[in-house]
């Protein structure tokens, strides 16, 4: 018997190296163990030519689509081609706290999804309260680093995202001008998707030594990197759930994050390390303190990793696996 073929619709590609290529990379991998899998920016059929050309005799049994308003034209051509077959939208940060309520498409998506799927539990209260039961929280995962050990010349604070309003990258930059502690170093690992920001981070880099702007980095040695600072700084407006926040977690690396509601759902309600969104002042004070006060270190440490279990390679793939079989099982 022949396995049943998933076709996973990522408008981000391996090249963006994003959160959410990430995201399709992982449950590709974990699908693997039991379907047929294929990636690409988009379903064939969306494209008229393609739809013409027949390139797809075929169909696949389930489609999974990577953003509502991004995938929008996908899931629509998939859902008018093949209605007896099921769909499973992973809604981003984008999706849940800005497109869902203003863009057609994006709420389009929402309705035609078999089923939704959020990365963290306070994403749910962003959903409409009628589509609530299709939608299943399912938090990322990321494999457990040894944290370095031995003293460190530097106390480096890293941001991981690339160069976009979303992830605030001035606050991040401010704070280097406001921090104090003489052994801070502010790494900034991402690539620069808009330029005025790549001119401020120049800049910066330039009037403030203790700030480095190192681009993008592959992923593996991002991590690497990450896993010898001594805190991560997550400066975001929105987020559906962040992946930079699993892989600092499961490095045993304490996050200081903008308080949001996805971050919120990440990290959970009572976490220490939140400071108002936007404002590097307070940022600067949770470095300076996370680099001085050593219970402060070891009280982040302790509250983040009482989240690692929640970001476990084996229920990430459990949670995929039981929703992908349970819509396939209905067909």
């Amino acid at each position: 018997m022949s396995k049943a073929h998933i076709w996973i619709v990522s408008p981000a590609s391996a090249r963006a190296n994003n959160g959410n290529w990430q995201s399709a990379s992982r449950w590709a991998r974990f699908l693997r163990t039991r379907y047929r899998v294929t990636i690409t920016q988009q379903w064939p059929e969306a494209d008229a030519e393609a739809q013409r050309a027949s390139v797809l005799p075929t169909p696949p049994d389930l489609l999974i689509a990577l953003h509502a308003r991004r995938s929008a034209p996908s899931l629509d051509a998939w859902t008018r081609s093949h209605p007896d077959r099921p769909s499973i939208l992973l809604l981003t940060g984008t999706d849940l706290y800005r497109d869902i309520d203003t863009d057609a498409d994006a709420q389009r998506s929402l309705r035609q999804a078999s089923a939704l799927v959020v990365l963290q539990d306070a994403g749910l209260q962003a959903l409409p309260a009628p589509l609530r039961g299709k939608a299943h929280v399912i938090y990322q995962s990321a494999a457990t680093l040894r944290p370095a050990t031995g003293a460190q010349r530097h106390a480096d604070i890293a941001m991981i995202g690339h160069l976009r309003q979303e992830k605030d990258p001035l606050t991040f930059m401010q704070a280097a001008a406001l921090v104090t502690a003489p052994s801070a170093r502010l790494i900034h690992i991402g690539g620069a998707l808009e330029p005025a920001l790549a001119l401020a981070a120049q800049a910066t880099a330039a009037q403030r030594p203790r700030y480095q702007w190192l681009g993008p980095m592959a992923h593996a040695a991002t991590r690497q990197r990450l896993k010898r600072c001594r805190a991560m700084a997550l400066t975001s407006h929105m987020e559906g759930g962040a992946n930079v926040i699993i892989e600092a977690v499961c490095a045993g690396v304490p996050v200081l994050a903008s308080d949001i509601s996805g971050n919120r759902g990440m990290l959970g309600q009572h976490y220490a390390g939140y400071f108002p969104p936007g404002d590097a002042a307070a940022l600067a004070c949770l470095i300076d303190r996370v680099i001085a006060d050593t219970d402060f270190y070891r009280q982040l440490r302790a509250q983040c990793d009482a989240r690692a279990p929640l970001f476990a390679p084996a229920a990430e793939q459990a949670a995929l696996l039981e929703l992908v079989d349970n819509l396939l099982h209905k067909t």
